[in-house]
């Protein structure tokens, strides 16, 4: 069966089951996995494995692995990647908002920037920390940030919440040396400084629109605070009546959140000078070096920041009953969101498998579009159809990579960011994020759509505009 009709059985599966059917999301997700592995036939595995570089063995494998097998093996390695980074993440912020210390970094937010310009604070923080780090790990700290403020002014947490979602999305695609934009610039041959540049100015561009259509989208729909498992909103009200004395000091409250930052964007840039080819490396940067790749692990980053942040809530109680309750009602919502998100994983990797990568690249093949707007939207149909924007950008430099060496009638960099800008569209029920900012903000899936799947497409096709704008002002930078 054609890729493109098992995707359609599978997207209609899930739409059916928790639209109509009103089954949990976990279910939907697994089920429509379930219905995509059975209309995969044997030749199309294979065809993907090859496709994917695998050796004749580890193609045969895949091909010869039962279909339960196939499902748990997705679903095992979607956990492997965010399970311990959501429990821990979950931990630290129920911390930071129970002990005060989310409540300390707020207060210090809004004397900086004012209460006015909150959603821009947040908006630029969260682009920056996007840029070296995973945009799921710059979202779960966040959002108890997000929550704080949102509880003082409830008419305004849509605004906020949107504000950390479109400075971190961009950032992710769109600059190295986050994993996408790097494979693509390397294999591109793109010189790292021109994509980083080229990042920083698309990137401007689509976050100053994405935060035209949050202030939009605030004023239309309202959003209201619901009540998570790990974040009541009544325990949220609290913090704003505690005086200043009674909160944790500042480099204190900040340092579960900063500290994880440092040590994974050390690690990436330690790593990256150790690779590069200018002159001898003395022997500190292979030390430096070898103590980020420790440390700065995104599991070791947030397990460090966990401990801290548990001391803080330790500190603030000094009860070991509402300590363990605390705790334990952080992982009970940690074990929900990383089902749903596996779940979503498990369904993402069944798509790949079809070959949906192969087929659009035959469909590419036999449309002669301009460039820029083929190679953003053949990356937009892989992102819609498995969910993964770093697949769909890897997915679509295979496609289209060879491209760069053309003559072109602009610098590839064009090419390379209008795939990153392209790998924001469509971002729905097979996105493990889409489920993350979902759980973790209370949302239901309609509003999220809304809040978040509308957003990057805005922030997609601005992106679009600037890259061709800028291909035809400044065509060779």
């Amino acid at each position: 069966m054609d890729p493109l009709l098992i995707i359609a059985f599978g997207t209609a599966t899930v739409l059916f089951c928790i639209i109509r059917l009103k089954l949990h999301a976990a279910i939907s997700l697994l089920l429509a996995a379930l219905i995509t592995a059975l209309l995969t036939s044997p030749e199309q595995i294979m065809a993907f494995a090859v496709h994917q570089g695998m050796e004749a063995a580890q193609a045969q494998s895949l091909v010869n692995m039962g279909l339960g097998k196939r499902l748990a093996s997705a679903f095992g390695s979607t956990s492997s990647k965010i399970g311990i980074l959501i429990a821990l993440a979950s931990i630290i912020g129920t911390a930071l908002m129970r002990s005060g210390a989310a409540e300390r970094i707020i207060r210090a937010l809004l004397r900086l920037f004012g209460q006015k310009h909150t959603s821009i604070a947040l908006l630029s923080g969260s682009f920056t920390l996007a840029i070296p780090v995973f945009f799921d790990t710059v979202f779960y700290l966040m959002i108890p940030l997000v929550k704080s403020v949102g509880v003082r002014n409830p008419k305004r947490f849509g605004l906020y919440l949107m504000t950390i979602i479109a400075g971190g999305v961009m950032a992710h695609s769109l600059i190295p040396p986050t994993p996408g934009p790097l494979f693509v610039a390397e294999e591109m041959g793109i010189d790292l400084g021109a994509m980083i540049i080229g990042g920083l100015c698309v990137g401007a561009f689509t976050v100053f629109c994405g935060y035209l259509y949050a202030l939009w989208a605030n004023k239309r729909w309202d959003l209201p605070m619901r009540d998570t498992p790990d974040m009541p909103i009544s325990d949220l009200k609290q913090f704003s009546e505690r005086k200043q004395e009674e909160l944790p000091s500042l480099w204190l409250s900040l340092l579960p959140v900063v500290l994880p930052i440092v040590l994974i964007t050390g690690n990436t840039f330690s790593q990256i000078a150790l690779e590069s080819d200018e002159g001898t490396k003395s022997e500190l940067q292979f030390k430096l070096a070898n103590i980020f790749a420790t440390l700065g692990d995104a599991n070791i980053a947030l397990f460090i920041a966990t401990i801290i942040a548990m001391y803080l809530l330790w500190k603030r109680l000094n009860d070991i009953a509402r300590f363990k309750k605390f705790i334990y009602e952080a992982l009970s919502s940690a074990g929900m969101i990383i089902l749903i998100t596996s779940a979503g994983g498990a369904f993402g990797q069944m798509l790949q498998q079809t070959g949906i990568g192969i087929r659009v690249g035959e469909l590419a093949s036999n449309y002669h579009m301009a460039f820029l707007p083929l190679a953003f939207f053949i990356t937009a149909a892989v992102r819609t159809a498995q969910g993964s924007a770093t697949v769909a950008m890897v997915t679509a430099i295979g496609v289209i990579g060879g491209l760069a060496q053309a003559d072109l009638a602009f610098h590839p960099v064009y090419l390379a960011l209008a795939i990153g800008c392209g790998s924001k569209i469509f971002a729905w029920m097979n996105d493990s994020a889409f489920w993350i900012i979902t759980q973790m903000s209370g949302m239901n899936e309609k509003e999220t759509v809304k809040h978040f799947s509308f957003l990057l497409m805005v922030m997609g096709f601005s992106g679009l505009l600037a890259v061709m704008i800028l291909s035809k002002l400044l065509p060779f930078v």
